[in-house]
């Protein structure tokens, strides 16, 4: 309940104009040339650039959705501040769809004519869903989710790594680090859907490749009491966890394995961690060996850009968490601008423009620690994982454990793209 009554109060905490967006009115239009020689279309004005947000402010990753989207009012105000990006002001269109398919579907619809692109799309169940509208669209979307099933489509940029490329560097990092072996047994617990499944096709690979079993847990997002899965993973007598779901549900096979006395590391997805857990009666379990797999550094990083991101953020919203998902939006909303830059400078902002210049990246690297290439339409940006450990004093509640690294198995992988 810990885990409800925070992402309740974040949500009803959030702030009125983002929850109802800056603007709903139309910009843009059928194509044409400003005044500065720049052509433009939908979303993009003489004078201003409209960027679209699909988000979840109150559903079940509503601390996510919140720090994602005050990391990317942030930045475009800074931008705003230097002078805009091509001459022209950007303005962010949020929308909160609450984790639901129909809301995000109705939320799409109110934004196809109001602007440029979606500098974020949390849930690969809701981009999912409007793949075909936004190829015909040609709307450039960033989804704040990483599915192999959202590769193969030029128009949406799957930054960093995918769920199960992920996994195949957690068992690479099991195995060296971790005391994990040959002929082992691994337990694997994950959501049900796009999400938990890509990620159980990179541990069963992983196995195959290595010499391990993997003792599958399929869960519903609405499973939060872990006891069954945990009883089933020890009688199974397995010697580590991977954990592919909500931050809740990691919040409770953490503690219901320490419970039990079961010491194995426990190492979770990227979605399956929230700082805010560390401040509930889960806490004791989740700082025993529990570690995250993310392409991502963590905001208590060392990295100049971080560590600039974390002062900045901490003034703009005193009190709030300090966590990842501030890195992840910050640095989609830098990605998406560094296109926006490029495609300005090619004399063409419209849909075409953006995201032919996002598409000739082949070498992008803003010092955020995992370069990114943005060419390959059926790859992931990388194949670098960072293993991130679980402490309390640090700022996310995250330290870096292992630096950003691709295993042998993980560089071979033939990522399945679009499945």
């Amino acid at each position: 309940m810990a885990r409800v009554t925070a992402a309740g109060a974040l949500a009803l905490a959030l702030p009125l104009s983002l929850a109802a967006g800056c603007s709903s009115k139309a910009t843009g239009g059928p194509e044409a040339t400003g005044p500065d020689g720049v052509k433009q279309g939908t979303g993009v004005t003489d004078d201003k650039i409209s960027i679209g947000v699909e988000t979840d402010m109150t559903g079940v990753y509503a601390p996510l959705g919140k720090s994602l989207t005050q990391a990317q009012q942030l930045y475009f105000e800074q931008v705003n501040a230097q002078g805009g990006i091509c001459g022209r002001t950007v303005e962010l269109v949020v929308r909160d769809h609450g984790y639901d398919v129909q809301k995000a579907v109705a939320a799409y619809s109110e934004l196809q004519t109001s602007v440029v692109g979606l500098a974020q799309f949390v849930g690969s169940p809701m981009v999912t869903a409007l793949e075909d509208r936004i190829t015909s669209d040609k709307m450039f979307v960033i989804p704040n989710a990483w599915a192999t099933t959202l590769l193969g489509n030029r128009y949406i940029q799957v930054t960093g790594t995918t769920y199960d490329v992920d996994m195949i560097n957690a068992v690479d990092f099991l195995m060296k680090e971790k005391g994990v072996k040959k002929g082992d047994k691994i337990g694997h617990v994950y959501f049900e859907g796009d999400y938990g499944e890509s990620a159980l096709a990179g541990s069963e690979y992983a196995a195959v490749e290595l010499g391990l079993t993997v003792v599958e847990q399929k869960i519903k997002a609405t499973d939060n009491d872990m006891t069954a899965q945990v009883s089933a993973l020890e009688k199974a007598g397995v010697s580590a966890i991977l954990m592919s779901a909500g931050p809740r549900q990691s919040a409770s096979l953490a503690g219901v394995a320490r419970s039990k006395g079961m010491t194995m590391p426990i190492v979770a997805s990227n979605s399956g961690f929230s700082p805010q857990l560390l401040e509930t009666p889960a806490a004791p379990a989740l700082l025993k060996g529990f570690y995250l797999a993310s392409a991502g550094a963590p905001i208590s990083s060392e990295l100049a850009p971080i560590k600039k991101l974390a002062g900045d953020y901490a003034k703009k919203y005193p009190g709030q968490p300090l966590d990842n998902a501030v890195v992840n939006g910050h640095t989609s909303a830098v990605i998406f601008a560094d296109a926006l830059t490029k495609a300005c400078q090619a004399k063409d902002l419209t849909r075409d423009g953006l995201i032919k210049a996002h598409r000739s990246t082949t070498t992008y690297d803003g010092g955020y620690g995992t370069p990114m290439d943005f060419s390959k339409v059926d790859e992931p940006g990388t194949r670098k994982t960072y293993i991130l450990r679980t402490d309390a004093k640090a700022q996310g509640g995250l330290v870096v454990e292992r630096e950003a690294a691709a295993s042998k198995e993980a560089e071979a992988y033939e990522v399945p793209s679009g499945t």
